[in-house]
């Protein structure tokens, strides 16, 4: 078995582990750095030259794809699919859980419950979008953003007002949602892979803040999911189309409230908070996808191709 881990840090706890557990597998393990490789294209043929070696095709690939990077990352995940090789993460589902908007839209049409959210142009009028919220507090959230960054809680009327006028005034795009009071500033994360809750995790915001990021210097502790918890954590991942996530709630008086759905979920916090070998259990859901192939070879080239 070959697996290619498509990653830009081997030194990463996230991609440590990977290697870890596919050796512990026997399997002839890999990190390919996505940036670093080139596609090739030509009729009836596609290759992968990495730093002017023709790659073989693996059984399967764990993409590690950065969010500055989605649009190379998933051309590359899509390349190596085409290829043959198995995914954990498909490439549309990748690039569906990276656009926040996209997602929250295919969370609703699956009956996915999610904090009350509102979108609009910077045409629009701040006092229209902070009525359409139900007032503040609220929160409002860059489209871009990662791990925390770009979230801001606007808890009055006339600091939503400007915060909405600023980033407007940049042309920037935004969301806005209800603020989850009773939430406190902890959220749940929930690992799914296969379908099936391995590990969850409470995550606690850093005394005043109300994101409850690591990266922001939120702590994290095992969970025990109640059924509704566990059930919109599958639901969400189910809707997403992803075969491995980490799926974000946020408890609430009407229930479990889905914030996001990571195709790309870090294993240093769930691993430690749990116990669990998270990193071995992704294995087990390559192993049971795919049948490996012995003597694999690389793909034809023409002979006056880079690398011939």
């Amino acid at each position: 078995m070959t697996v290619y881990i498509l990653s830009r840090n081997t030194k990463l706890y996230s991609t440590e582990r990977l290697i870890e557990a596919a050796e512990a597998k026997g399997w002839n393990v890999r990190v390919i750095d996505y940036l670093m490789c080139t596609i090739e294209i030509v009729k009836g043929e596609l290759l992968v030259v990495y730093d002017g070696e023709l790659l073989p095709v693996p059984d399967a690939i764990i993409p590690r794809i950065g969010a500055s990077r989605t649009f190379y990352g998933t051309a590359m995940v899509r390349h190596f699919e085409m290829m043959g090789a198995f995914s954990v993460a498909g490439n549309l589902a990748i690039a569906r859980s990276r656009d926040k908007l996209r997602s929250l839209q295919v969370l609703s049409i699956n009956d996915v419950d999610m904090p009350k959210t509102v979108f609009a142009s910077n045409k629009a009028n701040a006092k229209d979008v902070i009525k359409l919220i139900g007032g503040t507090p609220l929160v409002l959230k860059i489209l871009e953003g990662t791990q925390g960054v770009g979230v801001v809680l606007a808890e009055t009327q006339k600091a939503a007002q400007s915060v909405l006028d600023a980033f407007y005034g940049m042309d920037v795009s935004l969301l806005v949602q209800e603020f989850i009071k009773e939430a406190g500033g902890a959220d749940i994360r929930a690992f799914v892979i296969n379908g099936q809750v391995v590990g969850a995790m409470k995550r606690q915001g850093a005394e005043g803040d109300f994101r409850s990021n690591l990266h922001q210097g939120g702590s994290a502790t095992a969970h025990k999911l109640s059924r509704k918890e566990k059930s919109t954590a599958i639901a969400a991942a189910k809707a997403m189309g992803l075969g491995v996530c980490g799926v974000d709630m946020i408890p609430s008086d009407r229930g479990p409230l889905v914030m996001e759905v990571n195709s790309s979920p870090g294993l240093e916090g769930i691993e430690k908070a749990t116990n669990a070998n998270i990193a071995g259990k992704i294995m087990d859901y390559i192993e049971a996808n795919i049948k490996p192939t012995d003597n694999k070879k690389p793909p034809r080239r023409r002979k006056d191709n880079i690398g011939a």
